[in-house]
């Protein structure tokens, strides 16, 4: 009998080397768990043959022990046990990557017995149960991490490959756009040596607060061959052509209507309603005219308007949301007119867009009219109009006109955002400090007003990085 004894680290290893030592049909005698690895004791098949020996005289002699593979499930079925008779022989099965001793019919023989003792048999079953199940889907398991292993590499790649792209399309924009920066600065430099005119228009433009986007738009389109006054009495033309203006109260006092007026805090819009609701009742009378404020945030804003409603002989409604609001509107359809005095939000807050939805939802047609300070930078009021705008404006207020330095930087914005501007305030009394908007007066009192501001005059060597700055905001621009 020649039984070899075969180690490595698994169990999948040392049957691996019983295979191809003693080849498939090995018999595995005993496996054990032996310094960290697992050991275990095969014969092969040719051997095991010359295990069998005579059997006894009498036929009811005594079986030598079994061996229960119940308790040794990593090497056989539950069900299996080793008999001393060997009509059959255990054959290694492979399933899943594992080899499992299997039974095969052996070629017809008398009936012999093996010869073993308790203690072997005892022995083998200790180590066999000792030595951990192995997992049937082990060759699954691996391909699916595999599987995962790969689709996670093909993500990352293609997140480093959409990444970098990224970072070249914004490197080749960097680039592009100090290209037209320089030679737009180029460009300038020339016009200004060659056309001097020119550069004394923007100088007047710029003075007055207008952008030097829209200054450069106006400066390409100047007809040639005119001289600096010419050419500025042209750019005026074009300024008041392109400033939409109220032609008439008609629009909106006599057509009657619910407006609210919207704007960050400060501007003026309690100021203003009551001087919107002074005409109103001048033209119709108290009876027509409704008021309604939304400002349940600032202190004594309530009062202000009542105040001012209790001087004209007209109720004030006070509203928190929108289901109030729908309400009100609802009991005062039959009023001709209804302004609302809204709740003064910075236009960064949140509450802007929550404010335009309750206006729209508010089951009227409520027509929105945008409080714009003269005041204010030019940045800072094109933040206003575009937090503001939402699904569009009816008109816009210009207020504080009596306060600005200038007011080139608002105009500029009502021309570029192409709003329709109703009224200018110029002072806090009411009625007598609203005024129809004059588009030719405005336009004239910009360049005028530049006269006295400070720091409004530039150095030729600065225009044309001026110029080259407007270059993106230029594309922006589009005048009637």
């Amino acid at each position: 009998m020649n039984v070899k004894k075969f180690t490595a680290p698994t169990s999948r290893e040392a049957l691996r080397k019983v295979r191809e030592s003693l080849g498939p049909d090995a018999v595995i005698l005993s496996n054990r768990q032996a310094d960290g690895g697992v050991e275990i004791l095969a014969l092969a098949n040719d051997d095991a043959a010359s295990l069998a020996m005579p059997a006894p005289h009498s036929p009811m002699a005594d079986p030598a022990p079994s061996l229960d593979l119940n308790t040794a499930a990593p090497y056989g079925r539950a069900d299996q046990r080793l008999e001393p008779r060997m009509e059959q022989r255990m054959e290694p099965r492979f399933e899943s990557n594992m080899p499992t001793p299997a039974p095969a019919a052996l070629p017809a023989q008398p009936v012999r017995r093996v010869v073993a003792s308790n203690s072997s048999f005892a022995s083998a079953t200790k180590a066999a149960a000792a030595v951990p199940a192995p997992a049937p889907a082990k060759a699954t398991i691996d391909a699916e991490q595999i599987a995962a292993l790969v689709s996670a590499a093909v993500a990352s790649a293609k997140q480093n490959a959409a990444a970098e792209m990224q970072g070249m399309m914004s490197e080749i924009r960097a680039m592009r756009g100090m290209m037209e920066t320089q030679l737009a600065e180029i460009s300038w430099g020339t016009t200004q040596a060659r056309e001097p005119q020119k550069a004394a228009v923007l100088r007047e433009m710029l003075a007055a607060g207008f952008s030097a986007s829209l200054a450069r738009y106006l400066i390409e389109k100047l007809p040639a061959n005119r001289d600096a006054a010419d050419s500025l009495r042209w750019i005026k033309n074009v300024l008041t052509r392109n400033l939409q203006t109220m032609a008439n109260e008609d629009a909106l006092i006599e057509q009657g209507g619910v407006f609210a007026l919207v704007g960050p805090t400060g501007v003026g819009k309690t100021t203003s309603t009551a001087k919107l609701a002074a005409r109103c009742v001048m033209r119709h009378g108290p009876d027509k005219l409704a008021l309604i404020t939304t400002d349940a945030y600032r202190i004594g804003a309530h009062e202000q308007l009542r105040i001012y409603g209790k001087i004209l002989g007209v109720m004030v409604h006070s509203v928190k949301d929108e289901a109030d609001l729908r309400i009100a509107l609802k009991e005062l359809k039959n009023k001709h007119t209804v302004l609302i005095d809204t709740v003064g939000v910075s236009q960064r807050d949140q509450m802007v867009t929550e404010q335009v939805s309750m206006l729209q939802g508010a089951g009227s047609d409520v027509k929105r009219l945008l409080c714009l300070n003269a005041t204010a930078t030019q940045e800072t009021l094109n933040e206003v109009v575009r937090a503001y705008q939402g699904s569009g404006l009816a008109g816009c207020i210009m207020t504080k006109l009596d306060e600005a330095a200038a007011i080139g930087n608002v105009l500029d914005v009502v021309i570029r955002q192409k709003l329709n501007l109703f009224y200018v305030s110029n002072g806090q009394r009411v009625p007598e400090d609203l005024h129809l908007a004059d588009p030719a007066y405005l336009i004239d009192r910009a360049f005028k007003l530049k006269r006295d501001a400070v720091n409004t005059q530039y150095l030729d060597a600065e225009l044309p990085l001026l110029m080259s700055n407007g270059e993106q905001a230029m594309r922006e621009v589009h005048l009637g």
